[in-house]
């Protein structure tokens, strides 16, 4: 059976390894540079990165990297749970013999290639089963984009063949039960640091999930009819939620009313309910991997080969710039530009960046069900930091993507001007945005203009690798049907970690609550809320009361900090106080434009609620634009300490 546990670190080796290697190649490779530069300027010229090539190639080679160790791993689950007759990569007993029967005919025909040239045979011959073929297509993966030199194939292959020497077993097995696919999950989550960090890779917890179905999907079927419901999830991952809806729909159509009398047709039924995006192209390819075997594994096919090539709707791609946009009664949004160029401009397939057709037909649509949990982190990158805010109005200062992305969520759900036929929309999403000041676009500009439902505060709740607080919202793509928001708030956490965090007391009374208005208990309380205070940033999201205490201070204040002051700024970290926060005299005497010095406060000089002897310090910004700035009197001072300032470390960089 597949343990998770000692096989993460080894893979994650693996792919460290196998990056290296492939960097080495194609600096080495006039051809494989040319076509990685060629790669990276189509993109840049579309408007969708400003990273340096080095940069983004290290990133590119990691994801090809990450689709070589997938591939294998896809190939050695179908080998050990019997879903292909050929054994390629390992196998135990008869079957370990077979795949290095298999090996060794390949090189007597193929006597002047490597173990790379027989890894991309292998591919190849699987990519012919129908079911498999969009695994390893170019096009679907950056699989074919640079291969790893012919010792670094070797080496893979031996790790997959390693054996346990004295049982005499593989030491990497991938067998599971019933088609059980919730390692590659894990995989998704923890294969890749460099993309775990890029993306901020987070699986949601099925027990979320199935929530956020049960107050999206059910519903929406009811409405609409099994016939005609779709959902989509822009930010799909590794698939959880579609498989989650998968399941739910070839449920529904195996059933005698619906049935086509053909299970593998009723799986083709569920699958065109299900849609799912994602910018990260290995999340996709998990994706796809886990709905064909779920696929395969409802209709009780035993051989992949014996399976249609069922149409999986999935593409890579980013959901915030592709596809159309509406208004809220369904019309199509006419927008000015490609981005934030006048031109389309796309790699080659082989590097399989973005899934061009794929990407443009998923979100060139709306959808009865949109649900997810987005990615939480800022935007790293100016081009599409430039290109979000153009296309979002939501996108305010240093913004989290979970900004942008709740604007698109509710734009990728059904609407009509009469009313009828509205979606649906549930979504996890970082609770940040109802406090902090990047939120206000979105509390008090755009989230009035939907019909918002339900808040729940899951920042109480123990919810498996969730580290940034939470919340999940629920609503209609519609203008608001009611005055007030069902809010379930929270009061206090888990006593201790829950064994089974589904069955954990918080998540308990959250679930139970949220059905039963005003009510309070030891975890958190359930209220209606008007839509004027939701309406209004920040939002007090404290259960037991907090909320109306502040609305109480709120009522009752003489003043406001507003009334005190004009602005906040932000704290600086010099990391050399001792050369800027010299004094007025320093500065007189050395000729330093007033412009160019602030009185600044050291943290030390912060305490019991006030400010003390602020010190006249160097700032060396233009006092207008706030863009760095140096006047010769600021430099012909710093000038000696420029070593001493040159190694400072800021986010992981020299300055």
């Amino acid at each position: 059976m597949v343990n998770i546990k000692t096989l993460l670190p080894q893979l994650r080796q693996l792919v460290g390894e196998l990056a290296e290697d492939l960097l080495a190649r194609s600096t080495s490779d006039a051809t494989i540079n040319a076509g990685l530069k060629e790669a990276f300027q189509q993109i840049e010229k579309g408007g969708r990165t400003a990273q340096a090539f080095e940069v983004w190639r290290d990133d590119y080679l990691d994801q090809v990297a990450v689709a070589w160790v997938l591939a294998c791993v896809f190939v050695r689950f179908m080998e050990d749970n019997g879903l292909i007759d050929e054994c390629w990569l390992a196998g135990e007993s008869e079957r370990r013999r077979l795949a290095e029967d298999t090996h060794t005919l390949f090189f007597r025909e193929h006597a002047h290639d490597t173990d790379r040239e027989y890894f991309q045979h292998v591919f190849k011959e699987v990519g012919k089963i129908p079911a498999a073929k969009e695994l390893f297509a170019e096009g679907k993966t950056p699989l074919w984009a640079v291969a790893p030199s012919g010792d670094a194939a070797m080496k893979l292959l031996k790790f997959w063949r390693e054996m346990n020497p004295e049982a005499g077993t593989l030491k990497r097995s991938f067998q599971v039960e019933n088609g059980d696919t919730r390692f590659l999950g894990d995989l998704y989550q923890e294969l890749s640091e460099r993309a775990k960090k890029k993306y901020a890779l987070l699986q949601t917890p099925v027990f979320v999930e199935e929530f956020i179905l049960d107050r999206t999907l059910t519903p929406a079927l009811a409405e609409f009819g099994l016939e005609k419901v779709r959902m989509i999830d822009p930010t799909c991952g590794s698939g959880h939620f579609l498989l989650g809806g998968f399941t739910r729909l070839f449920d529904l159509w195996s059933k005698p009313d619906h049935t086509t009398g053909n299970a593998a047709k009723d799986a083709q039924m569920a699958l065109d309910g299900v849609w799912g995006v994602d910018i990260n192209p290995f999340a996709v390819a998990i994706a796809r991997f886990r709905l064909i075997v779920a696929a395969v594994q409802a209709c009780g096919i035993k051989r992949l080969k014996q399976a249609p090539g069922w149409k999986i709707h999935l593409a890579t791609g980013d959901s915030l710039l592709f596809g159309n946009r509406w208004d809220r009664s369904g019309e199509k949004i006419k927008e000015q530009g490609w981005l934030s160029t006048n031109e389309e401009s796309w790699a080659p397939d082989i590097y399989a960046c973005e899934d061009h057709a794929a990407v443009q037909e998923a979100l060139g649509q709306q959808y009865d069900v949109v649900v997810g949990n987005p990615p939480y982190i800022t935007v790293g990158d100016d081009a599409l930091n430039t290109a979000y805010r153009k296309r979002y109005t939501t996108c305010h200062r240093l913004y989290s993507l979970a900004v942008p992305f709740t604007e698109r969520f509710f734009d990728l759900c059904t609407a009509h001007a009469s009313g009828q036929r509205c979606g649906y929309v549930g979504m996890i999403t970082a609770n940040s945005f109802m406090k902090r000041i990047f939120g206000k676009k979105l509390v008090e500009q755009y989230l009035p203009t939907v019909d918002l439902t339900h808040v729940v505060d899951t920042s109480v709740a123990y919810i498996p690798g969730h580290t940034t607080s939470t919340v999940i919202l629920f609503g209609r793509n519609r203008r608001p049907d009611s005055n007030t928001v069902r809010a379930v708030l929270g009061i206090k956490g888990e006593d201790a970690v829950p064994g089974d965090p589904s069955n954990g007391v918080v998540w308990q009374s959250l679930v139970r609550q949220l059905d039963t208005p005003n009510t309070v208990s030891a975890y958190c309380s359930s209220s209606d809320m008007t839509r004027e205070t939701m309406h209004k940033h920040p939002w007090s999201v404290g259960g037991g009361g907090a909320a109306e205490l502040a609305e109480s201070f709120q009522e009752k204040r003489a003043s406001q900090l507003g009334d005190l002051a004009s602005e906040i700024g932000f704290g600086a970290v010099t990391r050399e106080d001792d050369v800027y926060l010299v004094g007025a005299s320093v500065t007189k005497r050395h000729g330093i434009p007033t412009d160019y010095t602030r009185p600044i406060v050291s943290g030390d000089g912060v305490r019991d609620w006030s400010v003390c002897n602020p010190v006249t310090s160097i700032f060396p910004y233009d006092p207008s634009t706030l863009v760095a700035s140096c006047p010769p009197a600021m430099e012909r001072f710093l000038w000696p300490l420029k070593v001493q300032l040159s190694i400072r470390v800021a986010y992981g960089m020299t300055q």
